[in-house]
């Protein structure tokens, strides 16, 4: 039998479920376009999590910060680039668990407006508590770590290191409970032909969500949208990895080698970068829903996600669920994208 999911170390952080809501507005808008076949169009609603303004690494941390705490660890270390969400929920979530959080954030992006190096996440973070330590984006992060644990040894504290993204194996559980959460309100609804569609980075939703269905043995397709790296073929593999030691810590069933289902044809100039098929997706969403993306991730993977369905990927006797992932503080940060035009 597989292992149950409430047998982890675990630190209630999230709001949950998150809403499942239908997209009606935004199914009309692309008939109007154009598109022939339509599904049925859903969002999942992780930007509703609770944490820090929401989003899904809260998921992840319940299960990292859970850990944490029953080895005794006293500081949180963890890492991303400049506007990182997950540095941001990070923070909050070491807040909640009440131990100190130092975030060490790599200046990976060529981005040079002057709010993304002042505003949004940034901003939180520090208004959250954490330390913040800015590094230049070729930093040898080995070193770095390596004397930053050894300094918080010396004052006598025990770091725990959360890696990018949560993505870990035991982050990756948040998300393999996500899966069935979301697989039940497909179920209360009678949608029996149904796909979860979202931002691929780090890999632990998408793994999460891939050991998830191993685990449940039925439900919704899986297929993320890079919105991180060139190489798709490898990324694709890395998230194959992960999702394989995720279940194997639920002691489920193997996902098979080349399932990962990983479209990398909307990731744009690179990773952090700006396209206007963002920005059109993002105004598009909250004209039509109500619902702010952020620059990132969800406003690229929103774009892919249209640009599938006027593609025809999908067909109307489909559901498709977009999974919000959060991140609409980061639009601050990208403030000059959105401007009158």
């Amino acid at each position: 039998m597989p292992k149950a999911l409430d047998e982890f170390p675990h630190l209630p952080l999230a709001h949950l479920p998150t809403p499942l809501a239908e997209m009606r507005h935004l199914r009309d808008e692309l008939r109007a376009r154009g598109a022939r076949d339509v599904p049925r169009l859903f969002i999942k609603r992780d930007d509703c999590t609770g944490l820090a303004t929401g989003g899904n690494k809260t998921r992840k941390l319940e299960y990292l910060l859970g850990e944490a705490l029953e080895q005794g660890c006293d500081t949180i270390v963890t890492t991303g680039a400049l506007q990182s969400n997950h540095a941001r929920q990070t923070a909050a979530a070491a807040a909640v668990a009440g131990l100190s959080c130092i975030l060490v954030l790599f200046d990976t992006v060529p981005y040079k407006a002057t709010a993304y190096r002042r505003s949004g996440n940034l901003l939180l973070d520090r208004i959250l508590g954490a330390e913040v330590r800015i590094e230049n984006a070729d930093a040898d992060a080995a070193e770095i770590f390596g004397k930053l644990f050894k300094e918080i040894e010396a004052k006598g504290g025990k770091p725990y290191f959360v890696p990018v993204g949560g993505s870990s194996p035991t982050g990756s559980l948040g998300y393999a409970n996500a899966y069935l959460e979301l697989a039940d309100q497909l179920d209360a609804l009678g949608l029996d032909q149904s796909v979860i569609v979202h931002a691929s980075s780090s890999g632990g939703t998408q793994a999460g969500l891939v050991a998830g269905a191993q685990l449940r043995g039925a439900g919704p397709a899986i297929a993320g949208i890079n919105v991180y790296r060139k190489d798709n073929a490898a990324m694709a593999e890395s998230i194959h990895a992960l999702a394989s030691k995720t279940t194997a810590l639920l002691e489920a069933p193997s996902p098979d080698v080349g399932s990962i289902d990983l479209d990398g044809g909307f990731l744009g100039e690179a990773y952090g970068l700006p396209s206007q098929e963002m920005r059109d997706a993002v105004e598009l969403v909250a004209r039509m829903e109500g619902v702010l993306l952020d620059p990132v991730y969800t406003g690229k993977s929103m774009a892919g996600f249209l640009g599938q369905i006027m593609a025809g990927r999908y067909t109307e006797k489909e559901a498709v669920v977009f999974l919000h992932t959060g991140g609409s503080s980061g639009l601050f940060a990208y403030e000059e994208e959105f401007a009158a035009r």
